[in-house]
């Protein structure tokens, strides 16, 4: 079923006109997809903006600690067809996983297609879950990912 993987959207310059086509696919796949995960709508966030672009898409699209100075990165750009096929595919292929944990007080959804590397992440919160970003996963983090998830999948076996 990865196979069926949604293709990449190579860069292309302007970077302007690349990114308002990225913004477009976000928002028909995304804002306006209509997606839902375990029955509870997913939702984006759009304040603060950037350049008239709603938070949560850049996010998904950049990578930094500090908000004022996010970079895109352009392996999650390219990837910007995928967040929404997770979503619609994480029970339905064998591929991705998924799992709950714990940042703070926060719970999250991680969403992983191992074999590329890549993870979305939702915030679980009342009623809805908030999509908070994506991004290619290094050997570091596989091993933390590996462990949530068996310790997640032990807790609801019995």
């Amino acid at each position: 079923m990865a196979t069926d993987l949604p293709q990449l959207e190579l860069m292309f310059n302007p970077w302007q006109q690349y990114e308002d086509h990225l913004y477009d696919i976000y928002l028909s796949t995304v804002v306006n997809g209509g997606l839902h995960f375990n029955g509870f709508p997913i939702k984006s966030q759009y304040r603060p903006e950037t350049n008239g672009k709603g938070f949560s898409f850049w996010h998904l699209i950049s990578e930094g600690d500090n908000e004022e100075e996010r970079t895109p990165c352009p392996r999650r750009c390219e990837r910007i067809r995928w967040f929404a096929w997770l979503i619609e595919n994480v029970n339905a292929c064998s591929e991705i996983s998924w799992w709950e944990n714990k940042r703070g007080s926060n719970t999250h959804v991680v969403i992983w297609l191992e074999h590329e590397k890549f993870a979305l992440i939702l915030a679980k919160r009342g009623g809805y879950y908030l999509i908070k970003t994506a991004y290619v996963v290094k050997s570091n983090r596989e091993f933390t990912f590996r462990k949530e998830r068996e310790k997640f999948r032990n807790a609801y076996k019995g």
